[in-house]
């Protein structure tokens, strides 16, 4: 069975910055969770994970996302 390596602190501080910076994203574009939700297909659990930082995006999800709220995917992760 593998071994699973908990996330080093740091890396989880850049997953609630970026998760913060989606979530301003979808703020600023002024829609609801539900709006992504429907324009992405992804489980709104998912995406609430996603937005709250317990959650990395793969990189199709992110792109989804991004296409959703109508910007770059690299400004969702730009640190």
């Amino acid at each position: 069975m593998p071994r699973v390596i908990p996330p080093d602190p740091a890396l989880l501080e850049r997953r609630r910055r970026i998760a913060a910076q989606i979530r301003d994203a979808r703020l600023h574009a002024n829609l609801s969770q539900q709006d992504i939700v429907t324009r992405t297909g992804i489980d709104r659990s998912a995406y609430q994970d996603i937005e709250h930082g317990r959650a990395s995006p793969r990189v199709d999800t992110l792109l989804r996302i991004a296409d959703a709220i109508g910007v770059s995917a690299a400004d969702l992760v730009r640190e």
